[in-house]
């Protein structure tokens, strides 16, 4: 097959003939590349940080040569002056004072600084926080022969009701009955159903009659016993360790709680703050108790006066109504005396107060 070559060599010739195109530069280009910075220097190798770090570990390396050295010419020293010890006595370096020592990190320093201890002549305060103590009540037990008061709160309206029936949720689940402690503010309705009176449902006066006690001096100095006495029959024993909460609405959650579970235990310890125990009260008191009762009906009479006439080796007992209203017939079967402290109608917390002042006062408890 012959081939066309003469094609071949035209083709050849008109590629050859056709020159490459070539980008020339630009004015903008040539004035740019005319005046164009200089490079930067490169940076000296004793400025580079990296430099740095080797030159002070070879320095350092250096020094800890010469400290061995020192060492090792002390110890031949040593050796020669007594040839005859065995045991050799490595001498400390004294140039480690002067010696350049790089500072520790901030996390470091404060890990250092927690595990020595302080060089302060200062003692550590026991409370670095300075957050408020509760007072210490003395746990110990009181004497056979010291007097103390009992304050039994009547007539408490405590009572838990049901407020949700624990019906079936959107998915399918059994929900929690909830229950609220029964009272005038939020269970209207429901008084008004079951045809009872508003006054029956006041748990904001033992709440009241409680804060009043714990707070006071006389039950810091453990001499006083507080006992609840609902108005369904339920006795419940109040420890004088215990911290009432100061709302309402906590006090009637710890109360509905207290109501089911029949206890409430602290979180630091077994010991029982609040717990249902067995009817009637006087089991719970001491055989020498003299039991008064506060009535608006019998004569009144003055506790600075009264009470240093009682006998010096029986306790006191006092029932306080901690209802509105109602007979004070409460405690008619195994009270002692009926008495009056004021002219005017006192609430139930006021008189609770009045009590213990007056015993504080002739206990002389400050």
């Amino acid at each position: 097959m012959q081939v066309d070559t003469s094609a071949r060599r035209r083709r050849q010739s008109l590629s050859g003939d056709i020159a490459s195109p070539v980008a020339l530069p630009s004015e903008k280009a040539r004035t740019m590349s005319l005046h164009a910075p200089p490079r930067p220097k490169s940076t000296p190798a004793h400025e580079r940080t990296h430099q740095r770090r080797r030159l002070a570990e070879d320095e350092q390396a250096e020094l800890e040569k010469e400290g061995m050295q020192i060492d090792e010419n002390s110890s031949s020293s040593s050796r020669s002056s007594s040839p005859t010890s065995p045991v050799t006595v490595l001498s400390q370096n004294k140039t480690n004072a002067d010696r350049p020592t790089k500072p520790l990190p901030q996390n470091r320093a404060r890990k250092t600084a927690a595990i020595m201890p302080s060089k302060s002549p200062m003692p550590a305060p026991a409370n670095p926080h300075m957050l408020p103590v509760q007072a210490h009540v003395p746990k110990g037990g009181v004497a056979s022969n010291q007097r103390r008061l009992f304050v039994i709160l009547e007539q408490a309206c405590l009572e838990a009701y049901r407020v949700s029936s624990g019906g079936r949720s959107k998915n399918g689940r059994e929900g929690d009955v909830k229950y609220a402690l029964l009272n005038c503010d939020d269970h209207q309705g429901i008084l008004a159903k079951t045809g009872r009176d508003i006054a029956d449902a006041r748990p904001d006066i033992t709440h009241q009659c409680l804060l009043t006690l714990l707070d006071s001096p006389l039950n810091k100095a453990g001499l006083l016993q507080i006992y609840i006495h609902t108005a369904k029959g339920v006795l419940i024993e109040v420890n004088p360790h215990v911290r009432i909460p100061r709302t309402f609405k906590r006090f009637s959650g710890l109360m509905v709680q207290l109501l089911h579970k029949l206890s409430i235990r602290g979180q630091n310890g077994p010991e029982k703050l609040l717990k249902v125990i067995k009817n009637p009260v006087t089991d719970h008191l001491p055989v020498n108790t003299i039991k008064l009762t506060l009535s608006g009906d019998a004569p009144t009479i003055r506790l600075s006066k009264f009470l240093p006439t009682l006998p010096e080796t029986h306790s006191v007992a006092v029932f306080v109504g901690a209802m509105a209203r109602g007979k004070d017939d409460f405690a008619d079967g195994v009270v002692d005396q009926k008495i009056s402290i004021s002219d005017y109608p006192l609430s139930a917390s006021v008189a609770c107060g009045k009590f213990c002042c007056a015993l504080e006062e002739l206990w002389d408890i400050v």
